[in-house]
């Protein structure tokens, strides 16, 4: 069993998978941030444009998110805390050389239509 990028501990197929090939819709803003952290991992641009705000996609080109997926190597997701429209989160990564960082945001999502988007995010 190939599990989740998220951190979940359940399968990728049982747990983003899904969302990033459009055969679900994410119930939660936790769950579609977690299932954007598998798109990075996957290397899903089209995913991610998809599930960012329509207000924000015109400062998040594919080409930028598909180049900052590719150029990292994912490591680990740790979900801080999350409510109904926010989640907190470290995102563990190698760069291209191979140096650690985190990415620590407090993120913020909006339900339309009863689709989940990520609006913005504060970096820490």
């Amino acid at each position: 069993m190939n599990l989740c990028y998220c951190n979940s501990q359940k399968s990728f197929r049982d747990c983003c998978e899904p969302y990033i090939k459009g055969l679900k819709k994410a119930p939660t803003a936790e769950a579609l941030m977690r299932s954007r952290y598998s798109a990075y991992s996957t290397h899903q641009a089209d995913y991610l444009v998809a599930t960012t705000h329509i207000s924000q996609r015109a400062s998040h080109s594919k080409e930028d998110i598909l180049l900052w997926a590719v150029s990292n190597q994912w490591q680990k997701l740790e979900v801080l805390n999350s409510t109904p429209t926010t989640v907190e989160f470290k995102a563990y990564y190698l760069d291209s050389n191979k140096k650690p960082h985190i990415h620590h945001e407090f993120s913020t999502f909006v339900q339309e239509d009863g689709i989940w988007y990520y609006v913005d995010g504060e970096y820490y």
